[in-house]
């Protein structure tokens, strides 16, 4: 399913040019500015980082919930 909506906040090299290249030259007044910088803010306090990949098998006591 497709919602059109981003799981992490990590994009291709490619998608970032490609929105950079559509909105390059396209005029904002201050106040625009001030909204869209706002929003997104907001946004992607909303959007987690992509977890990282577990370097290995070894646990913790406090990773496994004090159980050894």
């Amino acid at each position: 399913m497709i919602t059109g909506k981003r799981k992490f906040r990590e994009l291709s090299d490619e998608t970032k040019e490609k929105i950079s290249t559509s909105t390059m030259g396209r005029p904002k007044t201050a106040r625009h500015k001030a909204n869209i910088s706002k929003g997104m803010q907001e946004y992607w306090k909303s959007v987690p980082n992509r977890p990282q990949p577990s370097t290995g098998a070894t646990t913790t006591p406090e990773s496994n919930g004090g159980v050894e």
